[in-house]
Formats: C-alpha cells, structure tokens, sequence
C-alpha cells in the first residue's frame, strides 16, 4: 500500500515504526528530510540502507 509520504507511513504502519525506531536516531533525523521521497516500507528499507552505506564509506574514508 503506498502512502502519502514517510510521516504517514510511520503513522500508519506499526511494523514499519517499530523498525525505524530500531534506527539510530542520527539515522531517523537524516529520513525524516526524505519524508516525501518515502511511500513505502520496501523504500524506507532501501533508503536506509543505502545511508548507512554511505555512512560507512565515508567512515573509512576519513570523511564524516
């Protein structure tokens, strides 16, 4: 079911809330900037992937 955006997916979704709130909260704020770009949990899950990913990257690289 796609949803509005990010907000109303947390809203509406008690397992995808559950998950985002397992996040860091570092990781919740940078998100909630996608709030529009999310109107899934299948996209939240990428998306967060996809930050800590990078997160990572610039970890190693020396960059933060």
């Amino acid at each position: 079911m796609p949803y509005e955006n990010l907000h109303d997916l947390l809203e509406n979704s008690s397992s995808t809330r559950r998950y985002f709130l397992t996040l860091p909260v570092s990781l919740q704020m940078e998100l909630h900037r996608y709030d529009g770009a999310v109107h899934s949990a299948a996209q939240l899950h990428r998306l967060a992937d996809g930050l800590e990913k990078r997160r990572r990257q610039l970890s190693l690289g020396g960059y933060r």
